[in-house]
């Protein structure tokens, strides 16, 4: 039996190629919807995807299941669990073969068996793996969103996401019980978890790709609780705030992602056609790092910067019923290739055009007598001084955790996601400072208040953590803890 991970960094997100060395048979489980790596990982160990399928529906990732089954001809494979609601909406038009607890299908001489554990969502599932070649114990277990390496999938999505109002707890006592299904399971059972930390899917994932049973057992307090009034308490505080998106993408997964074909390719455009885009309310998304916009960018433009955190931000800020165009660094090559992928994975096609940036650009703008736009950045000591001005607002753009946990006195708490929304509690005239945990958040934040009229916006370099270093002053809300 082969296993291959094919790891998202910017989802967090494990996808696997299972394959059966005799027959050259594969199923590929949780594709993204870029199928092009399952495609290549297949043809390099020179085995055939005749199986697809995937653990549940979906919230952070358009689901590439369909698309590769119907690139490969594949038989794909869903979850017929989770009541009427939570139902495949497109698995007869596709041809799909529904899975059921207790449900088995071969690939090769690899055994794959359906466990139904709902809790994370009412429909999902994990895959039971058994290499019979070898033995007819079970070797691991694919666990999806149920179980990951230090935590479990968060129960609240139902209501926070989806609107399924007062679910959280009964979802809640759901997983308890699927976690509690698994004490007649092996120690050695290994445990191939479908995301890793920095995932939204949960809130202490470790980073560790895989574990076994018997592990998490020691270490996954999950597994540990005995109580299942406290499991439900535990699990639900302090989950952190589910992008937006989510909704978006529980709704295209369920109803049926569109088929791509190859990766669409946005046209290429000069700088002029972005100014006009920009004149007839296109929003443009300036992915270069947050220091190269800071020392100069187009006036109006948001940044996103295209690292780690680029699809999920783009998701939490971008919207879905509206065209956009890209400016990337000229200087990246393959920068847009990478951008326009990125957001395919969550759903965000609606790419008119791009343009590439880099300093001759923007010396031939301030030559035509177009002024680029710069953000401050101030120190901890700058913003200590800073905060004794009456006409100062700090805004503090990190979750409610964090805030929770500590944060400076005085200071204004808009989580980033939701700076749009509550721009009216942001003054139109004084400083303007933005903070996050080290300044990550902070840089996307300014440049959105900047776009919407805040003329007076600085950067906190450091944020929070080098205003704790330095000795400064901070409180906790008192419903922390």
């Amino acid at each position: 039996m082969l296993l291959k991970r094919l790891y998202d960094d910017g989802l967090a997100q494990a996808a696997y190629v299972i394959g059966c060395d005799a027959t050259g048979e594969a199923v590929v489980v949780d594709p993204l919807r870029d199928v092009t790596p399952y495609l290549d990982a297949a043809k390099a160990e020179e085995l055939r995807i005749t199986h697809v399928t995937e653990t549940h529906i979906h919230a952070d990732f358009v689901s590439g299941s369909r698309e590769l089954a119907q690139r490969t001809g594949a038989t794909l494979h869903l979850s017929d669990e989770g009541g009427p609601d939570w139902r495949y909406g497109y698995a007869e038009a596709a041809g799909a073969s529904p899975l059921k607890h207790g449900d088995r299908f071969h690939v090769g001489k690899v055994r794959i068996e359906v466990r139904h554990t709902p809790g994370h969502t009412p429909e999902h599932l994990a895959f039971m793996v058994t290499d019979t070649a070898s033995s007819d114990a079970f070797l691991g277990m694919l666990s999806g969103d149920f179980l990951f390496v230090g935590d479990v999938g968060r129960p609240d999505l139902l209501e926070r996401v989806a609107n399924q109002r007062g679910t959280m707890e009964a979802s809640a006592r759901q997983l308890f019980r699927s976690v509690q299904d698994l004490r007649g399971l092996p120690d050695y059972l290994q445990i191939w978890p479908g995301h890793g930390a920095g995932s939204a899917c949960g809130k202490a994932l470790g980073a560790m790709p895989q574990s076994t049973l018997g592990y998490e057992r020691l270490a996954n307090w999950a597994l540990r609780a005995t109580s299942e009034d406290e499991f439900v308490a535990t699990v639900l505080a302090g989950q952190p705030e589910p992008p937006p998106y989510f909704a978006e993408m529980k709704r295209i997964n369920r109803d049926g992602p569109r088929v791509l074909g190859e990766r669409p390719h946005p046209p290429r455009v000069d700088l002029t056609r972005i100014d006009q885009l920009m004149a007839d309310s296109i929003l443009v998304v300036d992915t270069r790092t947050a220091k190269d916009f800071a020392a100069a960018h187009v006036p109006g433009t948001l940044n996103i910067p295209l690292h780690r955190g680029f699809p999920g931000w783009s998701g939490w800020l971008l919207p879905y019923t509206q065209d956009f165009a890209l400016l990337v660094d000229a200087a990246q090559p393959g920068a847009v290739d990478e951008a326009v992928r990125e957001l395919g994975l969550i759903g965000l096609d609606r790419i008119v055009g791009f343009t590439e940036l880099d300093a001759s650009t923007l010396d031939r703008r301030r030559a035509a007598g177009v002024r680029p736009a710069t953000i401050r950045s101030f120190t901890v000591d700058q913003v200590a001084e800073q905060l004794r001005q009456d006409s100062t607002t700090l805004v503090d753009v990190r979750g409610r955790a964090e805030w929770d946990a500590g944060h400076i006195p005085g200071a204004r708490h808009i989580p980033l996601g939701e700076l749009t929304s509550r721009l009216g509690e942001v003054p139109t005239s004084g400083t303007i400072v933005v903070h996050c945990q080290t300044g990550s958040r902070a840089a996307i934040a300014a440049s959105m208040l900047q776009r919407l009229g805040r003329t007076t916006v600085v950067k906190f370099e450091g944020g929070y953590s080098a205003w704790q270093a330095a000795g400064h002053p901070v409180e906790a809300d008192s419903r922390a803890g």
